[in-house]
């Protein structure tokens, strides 16, 4: 797992290579789609539907990590298979497009441009970008570099490093699962249930573990670890509140609360609440708590890698 973070942060995935063959996860949504296509019947009763997306769920998941078991079995022992299932599990791991992502939104941001910051950040959010000042933008870009640094880094090394390509190609198929079918749409409040259930418990251990990562490397520790322990339970995600409340207390700012999506407003409960709102060299502070947090953790999969 050190070596497809650093091979990623080398590299990304480049456009040409995604051009040609796309991406591992653009694979599994085709997957996902077909199973969704194929067992997701609106003229089911939702008991049915239900019971549809737990097998739905089950099968992908389990045909991924078999597919990582198969690969990583026929690969010769020792440090070149360290070597080439670090590179396999490469794709797997978006260090250095979330990196990329969020730093196009601050760029522009600092640069006074709003339309070209918000264009950016509709782009990693699902938020209404036309409603958002400077504040929102600095919020809504944080608080994705946060949770996504959980989601896309830390819980697929986590299960990669219990687990290898099984576990790096299980989880994946997790989250994927949960991006595309475990929302409460009408589609798929039902079949999607499982997904978005496995999701929960998948992402338990290394949603922790990443707030805990952020508090370390915080500029304002002892902040960032009150804020984390105080108010990461009030986010509407049993997960994503860690990570968001340690980059908040990190940062000395506030984070989620109200938001538009669809023309709707969702109030959220504050995170931090009682500190300014974000601006634009706040997203550039997060963006260096996020790069020593990964650092920190490739350094300590190496460390035990040798251990």
């Amino acid at each position: 797992m050190a070596v497809a973070m650093a091979v990623d942060a080398l590299l990304g995935w480049p456009a040409p290579l995604f051009a040609r063959i796309g991406h591992p996860v653009t694979w599994l949504g085709r997957l996902i789609t077909t199973v969704d296509t194929a067992w997701n019947r609106p003229s089911d009763p939702p008991a049915f539907r239900r019971a549809a997306g737990v097998a739905g769920a089950l099968v992908v998941i389990a045909v991924s990590a078999a597919l990582g078991w198969v690969l990583q079995s026929v690969l010769a022992l020792g440090w070149i298979q360290f070597v080439l299932v670090g590179i396999l599990a490469w794709p797997l791991v978006a260090l250095r497009s979330l990196d990329d992502h969020v730093a196009a939104v601050a760029s522009p941001l600092q640069a006074g441009d709003i339309a070209g910051a918000r264009e950016a950040v509709s782009r990693i959010v699902g938020r209404d970008p036309a409603t958002l000042d400077e504040a929102g933008i600095a919020r809504a870009a944080i608080e994705s570099l946060a949770e996504n640094a959980s989601d896309g880094i830390v819980a697929p090394v986590f299960w990669g490093a219990l687990f290898g390509l099984p576990g790096i190609f299980g989880y994946k198929a997790i989250n994927t699962l949960d991006s595309m079918i475990g929302h409460r749409s009408e589609r798929h409040e039902a079949f999607g249930w499982a997904a978005a259930r496995i999701d929960d418990v998948a992402n338990f251990i290394p949603a922790r573990l990443t707030g805990f990562l952020f508090v370390l490397l915080a500029p304002r520790r002892a902040e960032a670890l009150s804020c984390m322990t105080r108010d990461a339970r009030r986010h509407r995600s049993p997960n994503a509140g860690w990570p968001e409340a340690a980059m908040a207390g990190a940062l000395g700012v506030r984070l989620s609360g109200p938001r538009i999506y669809h023309g709707s407003i969702t109030n959220e409960p504050w995170l931090n609440e009682g500190a300014r709102d974000p601006l634009a060299a706040d997203i550039s502070q997060g963006l260096t708590v996020y790069r020593r947090a990964m650092l920190l953790l490739a350094g300590l999969l190496a460390i035990l890698s040798f251990a």
